[in-house]
């Protein structure tokens, strides 16, 4: 069944016996990896990993790891990330099953409204499906404020605003800026503590030093030396790369949309009109100059790389900084081909 915003909090806090499959799906994976660990938490339970390729190549595997024991009695959730359309027949062999011990997770980043994972999950009343997008205005502002909770800290609605800006509404920004602050003020779940400006001002991800998410804004306007600059800056453990694709991500799904409805006929103009509150002011020549610089084939070419940078950093026990360079790079003389 398809989950709303208001009810997908109540299917996880309080899961419900007859459902096996939780397909968690949308642009803001962070937001679906917490909602995915908080069914965990409320079923007590431990995660066990299960790659989509085992699935694809063996449909029956889902079934068999969800009916087995945990081999130490406790409850378990198999956990399937990244998972896509490969993983299809699996969950039908999952909810054919006469009754599994543990349900299924599986994080599946942005689907086609004709994926036939997404069609299944939403059919079936043994399956949640939801769509999880990044949150904006009053909603970004209380999502920062219930991440610093969970750290210890009290934000003001005006500091959760700035954080909230300075990360893109990215939950996963959100969560490593708020944790590096609660240690930085000495706050915890047990000992809260104010989050004030000065202390955003020291250690905040709108700092200067912080300030890794315009590297793609550099990479799809072209900016190929000001780039390179950027990218000798970073440090040499690649703990921003995440951050920088998941930025490169944002703003490909507000200009692959865009783009094709230029190509289709309607004015750059009325296009960027249309854009209105989703961009800064000081960002919209910027994104003018990008729907002129790209075509609908180039970025979806380049949203796919991007997806594949992603999953090879995300697990990869060291994310490579040089992998990370060497695609902006590769965008940003792409982007200057037109």
């Amino acid at each position: 069944m398809k989950a709303t915003k208001p009810s997908i909090g109540r299917a996880v806090d309080q899961p419900a016996a007859q459902v096996r499959f939780y397909l968690f799906h949308g642009p803001d994976d962070a937001q679906s990896r917490a909602l995915g660990q908080r069914l965990v938490q409320a079923l007590g339970a431990a995660k066990f990993a299960i790659a989509a390729g085992a699935v694809k190549s063996d449909p029956a595997a889902l079934a068999d790891e969800a009916g087995a024991m945990s081999l130490f009695g406790g409850a378990r959730v198999v956990w399937i990330e990244p998972a896509g359309d490969e993983i299809t027949a699996g969950v039908e062999a999952l909810l054919e099953a006469p009754s599994i011990e543990s349900p299924a997770v599986a994080i599946a980043g942005a689907l086609r409204k004709t994926s036939s994972l997404l069609k299944l999950a939403e059919a079936s009343p043994q399956a949640v499906a939801f769509a999880a997008y990044l949150p904006e205005g009053q909603d970004a502002e209380r999502m920062v404020m219930a991440v610093g909770r969970s750290f210890g800290l009290k934000l003001a609605p005006d500091a959760a605003a700035r954080i909230a800006a300075a990360a893109g509404n990215d939950q996963a920004i959100v969560t490593q800026e708020l944790q590096k602050l609660a240690l930085y003020v000495d706050a915890s779940p047990h000992a809260p503590k104010a989050l004030d400006h000065a202390a955003i001002d020291a250690v905040g991800t709108d700092t200067a030093e912080g300030d890794v998410l315009r590297l793609a804004d550099l990479a799809l306007s072209g900016e190929v030396d000001a780039l390179a600059g950027e990218l000798a800056r970073l440090p040499a453990t690649g703990s921003d790369a995440i951050p920088v694709v998941r930025s490169l991500q944002r703003r490909l799904i507000m200009l692959a949309p865009a783009r094709a409805r230029v190509e289709r006929g309607e004015s750059p103009d009325a296009v960027m009109t249309s854009l209105g509150k989703a961009l800064f002011w000081k960002d919209k020549a910027m994104v003018g100059r990008m729907l002129a610089q790209w075509d609908a084939e180039r970025l979806a070419r380049v949203a796919e790389r991007t997806g594949k940078l992603e999953r090879s950093l995300m697990f990869s026990p060291a994310p490579e900084q040089a992998a990370l360079g060497e695609t902006l790079l590769a965008i940003a003389r792409e982007a200057r081909r037109r």
